[in-house]
C-alpha cells in the first residue's frame, strides 16, 4: 500500500488531468496489493512499486441487447457499382511491428467475409488485396502502395507504423485514394495536410501518453526512465507520457533514444539503470525483446517495468517464465471480448495476439458503410462520409445492421469492437479506450482494466 500522507498531494494533481484517478483512489483507500509502503525512490527501486487494484473508468458502451440485422436480411442496394469496392491492407508481414500483422490482418479478413456474407457494398462483392508494409528501415511500404494504387483501390487499411505511414501518406492521399491507419498512435498526423483522406481507429498517443504517465504515477513511482525508439511514434508518445507524468508530480530522470535497426541497446539500458528511477517505461517495437533481458540482468523488477502498445505482447516463447511477471503495459483500445477472439480464431486458428484486430476490423466496416452512404467506391467521395457515419442517430455496431439503415435512409451512430468511434474532421477519434495489462508468469499480457478518455 501508498501511504496515504505520501500520495494525497498527487491526487489533487491527477484530478485535474481527469484521468485515471480511480486508479489512484483505489490505491489509497482499497484493499492491499501486496507492496509494502514506500515513501523513498531508493526504497521504490530496490523492492518495487505497488499498484492499484484494477478500477475502469466508465465510458460509453454499445448497447445491450440492441437488435441487429442477420446477414441474409439486409435489403439490397438501390444504387450497384460499376467497379467492386477494393480495399488494400498495408499491414506489417516483416520487420519490426510483424506481431502485429496477424491480428490487424485477421481483424482485416473476418470484416470483408461478414460484409460480403450480407451482399457486399453497393451490389458487388468487395475485394481485399494484401501487402506487407515492412518497416522504416526498407522501402517495402513504398512499393506496395504503388501497386495497390495500380490495382485502383479505393482505400488502404494502414500502416500500422507511424513512421511507415509518414512514408507513404502523400503518395497515398495524393491519388486520391483514403489511408486508413488501425495502428497509427503518432500525433503529428492530426495536423498533417492530407486533404481529408486521412484517418484513423487508434487515437492520438496524446491519450496512451496521459493514461500510462498517471497510471505509474499512481502505482507510486516518482522518478522515471525511458528507452525510446526514435520515431514519430516513439517520441511522440514519449513527450505525452513524460507530460503527464510530471504533471502528477513525477520526475523524469532519464530518457535514451535508439534507432529502428539497431541492435545493440546496452549503453542506454546502462544508462538508464544508473540513474535509479522508480519505473522504467519501454516505449519500442520487438526491440523489447532485446532490451528485458538487459534490463533484469542490471536488477530491475519487472514491476519497474511498463509498456506500451508497440510492445505489449506474448513473450512466452521469447523470454523465461517470470521474466515480466508484475509488469504492466498499455494498448488503445477495448479488450478483445471472447466473442470476437472465436470468430478471429475462424481467419486465422494461430492467433495468440489481438493487438489491434478490432481497430482493422473497425477500418473496413467504415470504409464499406461510408461507400454505401457516399454511393461510390472512390477513395474522394468515400472519405466525405467517414465523419456522417459516426455521429448520426441511430446506433449500430456490425456491418448488416448499419447498412440495412443507411439503405432505409437513416444516419448513422457506428459503435465498433475498439469502442465507441466519432471522428473529428482531421480524422482523429474524438474519444476511445486505453486498455492496461499485468504480465502472468508466463510473460502473457493480461487485461485488468480500461480507461476511457476524450480528446479535444
Amino acid at each position: 500500500m501508498i501511504e496515504r500522507h505520501e500520495v494525497l498531494p498527487r491526487v489533487a494533481k491527477l484530478t485535474a488531468l481527469g484521468i485515471g484517478v480511480a486508479l489512484l483512489a483505489t490505491a489509497c483507500g482499497g484493499s492491499p496489493s501486496g507492496g509494502s509502503s514506500g515513501g523513498s525512490s531508493s526504497s521504490a527501486a530496490a523492492g518495487g512499486i505497488s499498484c492499484p487494484a484494477p478500477s475502469s473508468a466508465g465510458g460509453p458502451q454499445a448497447s445491450a441487447g440492441a437488435t441487429t440485422v442477420a446477414p441474409a436480411d439486409v435489403p439490397k442496394s438501390s444504387t450497384t457499382s460499376p467497379t467492386p469496392l477494393k480495399i488494400g491492407s498495408l499491414l506489417p508481414q516483416t520487420g519490426a511491428l510483424a506481431f502485429l500483422g496477424p491480428p490487424e490482418i485477421a481483424g482485416v479478413n473476418l470484416a470483408i467475409k461478414q460484409i460480403n456474407d450480407a451482399g457486399g457494398v453497393l451490389g458487388q462483392q468487395v475485394q481485399a488485396i494484401h501487402r506487407d508494409s515492412g518497416d522504416t528501415t526498407t522501402d517495402i511500404a513504398t512499393q506496395s502502395v504503388t501497386n495497390l494504387l495500380g490495382q485502383g483501390v479505393g482505400a488502404i487499411v494502414g500502416a500500422a507504423s507511424s513512421g511507415v505511414s509518414q512514408t507513404v501518406i502523400n503518395q497515398v492521399t495524393g491519388a486520391g485514394t483514403v489511408l486508413f491507419s488501425p495502428a497509427n498512435t503518432s500525433p503529428v498526423f492530426s495536423t498533417w495536410p492530407a486533404h481529408g483522406l486521412y484517418w484513423r481507429t487508434a487515437p492520438s498517443d496524446v491519450l496512451q501518453g496521459r493514461v500510462l504517465g498517471n497510471y505509474m504515477a499512481s502505482c507510486g513511482a516518482q522518478t522515471l526512465g525511458m528507452l525510446v525508439l526514435n520515431d514519430a511514434y516513439g517520441t511522440g508518445l514519449r513527450d505525452n507520457v513524460k507530460k503527464a507524468f510530471e504533471s502528477a508530480g513525477g520526475k523524469v530522470v532519464d530518457q535514451e533514444l535508439f534507432n529502428e535497426g539497431d541492435s545493440q541497446f546496452s549503453s542506454q539500458v546502462d544508462k538508464v539503470v544508473a540513474a535509479k528511477p522508480d519505473a522504467i517505461a519501454v516505449i519500442s517495437f520487438d526491440q523489447a525483446k532485446q532490451i528485458i533481458p538487459l534490463l533484469t540482468a542490471k536488477g530491475i523488477k519487472p514491476t519497474q517495468l511498463f509498456f506500451v502498445d508497440g510492445n505489449t505482447s506474448d513473450y512466452s516463447k521469447d523470454l523465461k517464465a517470470g521474466t515480466l511477471s508484475g509488469a504492466r503495459g498499455t494498448i488503445p483500445g477495448t479488450f478483445a471480448k471472447d466473442d470476437f477472439k472465436a470468430q478471429l480464431k475462424t481467419i486465422d486458428p494461430s492467433l495468440k495476439d489481438y493487438n489491434y484486430a478490432g481497430e482493422s476490423w473497425d477500418a473496413v466496416n467504415l470504409i464499406a458503410l461510408a461507400s454505401e452512404e457516399a454511393k461510390s467506391t472512390k477513395g474522394t467521395d468515400i472519405a466525405k462520409h467517414l465523419q456522417d457515419i459516426t455521429h448520426g442517430t441511430e446506433n449500430c455496431s456490425d456491418f448488416a445492421t448499419c447498412v440495412t439503415l443507411i439503405r432505409q435512409g437513416k444516419s448513422i451512430h457506428y459503435f465498433g469492437k475498439s469502442g465507441p468511434i466519432s471522428f473529428a474532421a482531421n480524422g482523429d477519434p474524438t474519444e476511445a479506450y486505453i486498455g492496461l495489462y499485468k504480465f502472468d508468469d508466463n510473460n502473457v499480457p493480461q487485461p485488468i482494466s480500461e480507461e476511457y478518455g476524450k480528446l479535444s
